[in-house]
């Protein structure tokens, strides 16, 4: 700017002497051009260095954007190693206390002891029994009878023959860890060497009594390490039976019956599922001390002169052909001879589910109660 104003004044001067001299005019045309050459490389030379700082400043100013970027990139580790922590959720305490807790040893129904190497992974039941015991408190199956049909989450694990003929080619083929079986089907001596021959422990869980059932379940509840969710399904049973206990309020007598393809009624005594149930509650069995007969473990041949004998406040009854078949409760009323019994005349032939009485007993035996229980109450 200073070069450009000095080039201004001298313009002016040099113009003026001209004017009034022709002689000066080619030294001042001369001194003119130098000035103006000057000029331009001052010039020059100035915008160089504006241009050189504009460039520095600008030079200077990209770092902070270049380096904004990793920031950003290196964001993702946090969301990319989020993982771990959720993977390795178990506390490394309760990693020692499974340690500390396995192997151990367990009592079955039995009365034998099963040692159990770990908590079970791949476990078979081989009866609907033994399979209701394992959901029941949490636990799984790998393998089950084709004659199960509860619960409704286990119908799709794979069938290993039924409950009365197990296929042990199917059970070996499912690598178990633990097999379940039945304490008061299989204790027949042929299937327990079977499975006693087994390369995984065997453990027997039947439901002979009520009491079975209760101690069934704390057991597993101990080999599953499922002990607190065991306790609350015994408390859930208990419930029920306690309340059932409340509703006695005198002496009731009653009896189960059953009948066979020929239409013979037998009578369940104590020493079935069903009638050392109603046995529990506080009913007076009439059936309790008679012989066994007929084909049904644990019950009695009850004729009809045996019941016109007995006439028991309360008929139960049980069917176990599925329906439409008609259910016993509505045959018995029918029969010429029966029809003077108390229990028929005030309508109290009750028909029980073949499933929690017979077929399947076991930790559903709260929702039999139950029945019997609202039963009490008419």
């Amino acid at each position: 700017m200073i070069l450009n104003s000095i080039l201004v004044t001298f313009q002016e001067f040099v113009v003026s002497r001209i004017n009034t001299s022709k002689k000066y005019q080619f030294v001042a045309n001369f001194l003119l051009a130098s000035l103006f050459i000057a000029v331009l490389l001052g010039c020059s030379s100035e915008d160089v260095e504006v241009e050189s700082a504009e460039t520095t400043d600008t030079a200077k100013s990209v770092p902070p954007t270049a380096t904004s970027v990793p920031p950003t990139s290196t964001s993702v580790p946090p969301t990319a190693t989020s993982v771990p922590p959720t993977a390795t959720s178990v506390p490394p305490t309760a990693v020692a206390e499974l340690v500390e807790k396995y192997p151990q040893t367990v009592k079955d129904l039995l009365n034998r002891e099963v040692e159990i190497a770990q908590v079970p992974e791949r476990v078979v039941a081989l009866s609907p029994t033994a399979l209701e015991y394992i959901y029941a408190i949490g636990g799984e199956a790998v393998g089950r009878p084709s004659t199960a049909n509860y619960p409704e989450e286990a119908m799709s694990v794979e069938a290993v023959g039924t409950s009365y003929a197990p296929n042990f080619e199917a059970v070996l083929s499912l690598n178990p860890d633990l097999v379940i079986a039945d304490s008061v089907i299989h204790a027949q001596p042929a299937i327990l060497e079977n499975l006693t021959g087994l390369p995984a422990p065997v453990f027997m869980a039947g439901a002979g009594s009520y009491s079975d059932v209760l101690m069934a379940l704390e057991n597993l509840g101990v080999a599953f390490d499922l002990a607190d969710e065991a306790e609350q399904e015994i408390d859930r049973i208990q419930s029920a039976m306690d309340l059932a206990k409340a509703a006695i309020t005198s002496d009731i007598t009653a009896v189960v019956l059953i009948a066979d393809r020929d239409n013979s009624l037998y009578a369940a005594k104590n020493t079935s599922f069903i009638g050392d149930v109603i046995s529990e509650i506080g009913i007076t069995n009439v059936a309790a001390e008679q012989p066994d007969a007929g084909p049904f473990p644990g019950f009695s041949a009850a004729p009809f002169e045996t019941m016109l004998m007995w006439d028991p406040d309360f008929i139960f009854t049980i069917t176990p052909s599925p329906e439409p078949a008609p259910r016993l409760n509505t045959l018995l009323p029918q029969i010429p001879p029966l029809r003077g019994l108390g229990a028929v005349r005030s309508s109290r032939v009750i028909e029980l589910s073949n499933d929690l009485a017979l077929r399947s007993p076991g930790p559903r035996v709260d929702q039999l109660i139950e029945t019997i229980t609202d039963t009490l109450g008419q």
